[in-house]
């Protein structure tokens, strides 16, 4: 997993695309979009925040921990712990990703590079709260915050749903 990024950027058309990302797909979108914004249109990331910006290295190691074991004491890790049981979810893969150590490095002069449009949808509960510093180092951007939603809620939320759909001028099926 220490060259995700270039690995998914791997399995994009040669054209630009519209992309969205949630949490950790998002951060691998910025950092592509920061180092190839030529491949991208428009962007929508969620999930994402201060945390960007603030490496707690100790947060990920308890992410990892609980995704390899299946339990955890802490609300916010119960979920990593379950997500493994999704269908085609893989626990090594999950925790080897969260404990890989060339993971992007955010800061203002990288994501300065980054000129798509993109919106960046959180919520106020979201423990990435706030995205005060990313909003702030794209040039062309657009926030939603969503009042009351938390970082796991969020990609289910009508809120999410509707403001990425009316950013890239999609149509649900």
């Amino acid at each position: 997993y220490e060259n995700l990024e270039e690995d998914v950027l791997s399995h994009f058309p040669d054209t630009p695309v519209d992309a969205i990302g949630f949490s950790m797909g998002a951060a691998v979108l910025l950092h592509l979009a920061s180092n190839t914004p030529e491949r991208f249109n428009r962007l929508v990331v969620s999930g994402v925040g201060r945390n960007l910006f603030e490496r707690n290295q100790n947060f990920r190691d308890a992410i990892a921990k609980a995704v390899e074991t299946g339990s955890a004491e802490n609300p916010e890790l119960r979920y990593f712990a379950q997500l493994p049981e999704a269908p085609d979810a893989n626990r090594e893969a999950l925790a080897a990703f969260m404990r890989r150590k060339n993971s992007p490095v955010f800061s203002t002069d990288t994501l300065s590079n980054l000129t798509t449009p993109t919106l960046v949808v959180i919520g106020d509960k979201d423990f990435v709260y706030p995205p005060d510093r990313l909003v702030a180092a794209l040039s062309d951007v657009k926030l939603v915050t969503l009042s009351g939603v938390d970082h796991f809620a969020t990609p289910k939320n009508f809120g999410f749903l509707d403001a990425a759909l009316d950013f890239l001028d999609a149509q649900p099926f």
